[in-house]
């Protein structure tokens, strides 16, 4: 799967994705086969960081 180049669009899916079918970050970047550093650290650069209880970046 290739996930979205534009940042805020992928904030978007990404947590769109953990609301409605994944328990984890890690269950997300496990099934879509893609890196969970990279991923937050793309979403960090835009002032995102993955919290744990509620499974979301905010």
């Amino acid at each position: 799967m290739k996930l979205p180049k534009d940042p805020v669009i992928l904030l978007s899916y990404v947590n769109t994705e953990l609301r409605d079918n994944y328990n984890s970050l890690n269950d997300l970047c496990r099934a879509l086969d893609i890196g969970e550093e990279e991923l937050v650290l793309s979403l960090a650069g835009i002032g995102y960081h993955y919290d744990e209880n509620t499974n979301q970046f905010c």
